[in-house]
């Protein structure tokens, strides 16, 4: 039983799909998964067990930012032996290249972060998608009739939602990164220090260069593509 999560052994399943908002994680439970039960709901961070299409599955609320993602993502892979986590998160776009409601497929995660600079001493770390995970979404998608667009590329994992530099993003953007968000690089990294899989796959829920913006609803309850994507590609 772990300190964040104090799930007994066995209630979480080797594969979690990983969003950072407790309630998304509710609604994926209550839309996509079967007999689904909720196992911890310490800090008011939920987690459900339940199954798709006979497979058992978990889904479990990460928290914004990467030191939150990190506590629950390192007690998934050292005390439940989770061997796959996709995160289903929300991001904003940083270019005309991709719209509202686009699911953007990480390959790869940039970050401002001094999480990983710590971890490697000052020298820079590369975190990148499990390559079958990857390969599973983009067929996962080709196979699908989707409402979005779907792309692979960069995303950006910020520590500040709230930034005054946004002139910092513009050489990200400049050299492929597709949208922002808080937790990919963070998650990528864990996950190759345990020798697991990890994938992130995100909604464009607000536009840095249009300023649109989805309602709090929208983005806990309206991201069903990108659900779909992520269980076929985990289960795969």
């Amino acid at each position: 039983m772990s300190t964040h999560i104090a799930a007994a052994p066995g209630d979480i399943a080797p594969i979690v799909l990983f969003p950072g908002d407790p309630l998304r994680a509710k609604w994926i439970a209550e839309n996509f998964l079967d007999d689904a039960r909720l196992y911890s709901d310490v800090r008011g961070m939920l987690g459900f067990t339940g199954t798709w299409n006979g497979e058992r599955v978990s889904v479990q609320g990460s928290g914004m930012g990467q030191p939150s993602m990190a506590i629950y993502a390192t007690e998934l892979f050292s005390e439940y032996d989770v061997q796959t986590i996709v995160r289903v998160g929300s991001c904003g776009g940083l270019t005309d290249r991709v719209g509202m409601r686009d699911v953007i497929i990480a390959n790869g995660a940039c970050t401002d972060s001094g999480i990983n600079r710590v971890r490697f001493h000052g020298l820079d770390y590369a975190p990148v998608a499990d390559f079958s995970l990857l390969r599973a979404a983009v067929e996962a998608a080709e196979g699908l009739t989707l409402d979005a667009s779907v792309h692979v590329g960069l995303l950006f994992s910020s520590d500040q939602f709230y930034s005054t530099r946004s002139e910092l993003t513009e050489p990200f953007v400049a050299h492929g990164a597709l949208a922002v968000e808080m937790e990919t690089a963070g998650l990528y990294t864990l996950a190759a220090y345990h020798q697991r899989r990890a994938l992130s796959i995100c909604t464009v829920s607000d536009h840095l260069v249009t300023h649109e913006a989805t309602t709090a609803q929208e983005r806990e309850q309206s991201f069903g593509d990108m659900i779909e994507i992520a269980l076929r590609a985990a289960t795969a």
